[in-house]
């Protein structure tokens, strides 16, 4: 039997000097403005990088550092801070990359997503919250939850090690050593799998014939409840059948297309409600964060206003679905388009793709999308299509449309395919 080999990849790692709070504090979101000013005005020259939990405390954390700056003394250095989290677009996170001006001290406030970002030059200090939001799946309610909790041992450790990545610096913990020690921050952040909604996870190994789950050997065993939950979830689907075996042609099919369950079975059901383009487009956009770029501020008001010129009464799924046959139409090949009606390019590129991929499952299972007339038809305005057509093309922009039509009689396709007997 060959030895094993170990392979270590060490990164370099400038030496980091940790300090703690002696007792807990009752507003962490407080004591992380508190501790930023304390850096800038004691502390030698290098940019603060802050983690919090969310959107809200970040941007609460931002507003009350550049209200609080302005009271600086004139011979104080000024202080810009900078918010980084997933609600902004792509070319407003890029402003923690850039230099601060002359005579200013860089304060990024990042949600876990600066954890392990690339490295960002001319931080020397952290302050860390201790806490991280996390996702965890009710199986009682069938609800995802997003709640504040203790980050893990090896996050705090993480979000310190971004002190020393370029030189030695210092991380400040926002609460004492000795919750390290007692089992209040768990040692690693719990596995996906056992706080996520596992029934695609289930209907994939049901897909590859295991059809045991129970004896399945799981490398982080989900909890019983939620096992239950996302089978029953499966059977109402009708994924499953009444023996717990993968029904077929849906459950298999199902299993196949690379969305949850629920959106996967309504895909695959589109056809008999003729709405498979439509359905197509909102499965795709759905798939994809930020759709628009709504910002803070006097941003966020004109990102809501560009908003409402998509907006759709019905609701959100349909003015999805506005965006993207706006985007398709007019935005494609024009980032400046999007960016003047506040939409996210590169997430409606992806939406493109995504819905590409979907389509050609949707063929290969043989499940027809509704056609639509092509506005240049003369037949556009009429509703031919509740009858019968012939069309000389099927051309895709931003839905499948057919042109050059003619409405035909639906005996007429009879008497052809049933010609009369010469004898």
């Amino acid at each position: 039997m060959l030895p094993s080999l170990v392979v270590s990849l060490e990164g370099r790692m400038y030496p980091v000097e940790t300090a703690y709070l002696e007792q807990p504090v009752s507003n962490y979101v407080e004591a992380a403005v508190q501790t930023v000013f304390d850096i800038h005005m004691k502390e030698p020259k290098g940019d603060i990088l802050v983690f919090l939990t969310g959107r809200e405390e970040i941007e609460e954390v931002a507003q009350e550092i550049a209200d609080r700056a302005i009271s600086l003394p004139k011979a104080a250095p000024r202080i810009l801070p900078i918010p980084l989290h997933g609600g902004l677009s792509p070319e407003e996170q890029q402003a923690m990359f850039a230099p601060a001006p002359r005579d200013t001290r860089k304060v990024i406030v990042a949600t876990n997503i600066a954890e392990a970002s690339v490295t960002i030059e001319g931080i020397k200090y952290v302050v860390d919250s201790g806490f991280v939001k996390l996702r965890t799946y009710n199986p009682k309610t069938g609800m995802d939850v997003l709640s504040v909790t203790p980050c893990s041992v090896a996050s705090a450790n993480q979000r310190a090690g971004r002190a020393g990545r370029t030189s030695a610096g210092k991380c400040f913990r926002l609460y004492p050593s000795s919750v390290m020690r007692n089992g209040v921050m768990p040692i690693t952040t719990p596995p996906e799998l056992v706080r996520s909604d596992i029934s695609l996870f289930l209907l994939q190994l049901k897909a590859l014939g295991i059809d045991n789950l129970v004896r399945f050997d799981f490398l982080s065993p989900p909890p019983t409840e939620m096992m239950i939950r996302a089978l029953e979830f499966l059977y109402s689907l009708k994924a499953l059948d009444e023996e717990g075996r993968l029904t077929r042609p849906l459950g298999m099919n199902m299993a196949e297309v690379p969305v949850d369950p629920m959106m996967a079975a309504i895909l695959l059901n589109s056809q008999e409600f003729q709405c498979g383009e439509e359905i197509l487009t909102i499965a795709a956009m759905t798939s994809v964060q930020n759709v628009f770029i709504l910002g803070d501020g006097a941003a966020g008001a004109m990102g809501e206003i560009e908003r409402r010129k998509f907006t759709a009464e019905e609701g959100d799924h349909l003015t999805l679905l506005n965006a993207y046959n706006a985007f398709v139409k007019y935005g494609r090949q024009s980032p400046k388009w999007c960016g003047n009606h506040r939409l996210n390019h590169k997430a409606l590129l992806r939406a493109v793709s995504i819905r590409q991929q979907l389509k050609k499952y949707l063929d290969r299972f043989g499940i027809k999308t509704l056609l639509n007339v092509h506005p240049s038809s003369v037949l556009f305005t009429r509703n031919a299509t509740t009858g019968w057509v012939i069309f000389h093309e099927v051309v895709e922009t931003s839905k499948s449309f057919i042109r050059d039509l003619t409405v035909i009689e639906q005996d007429w396709l009879v008497e052809l395919a049933c010609p009369v007997n010469a004898d």
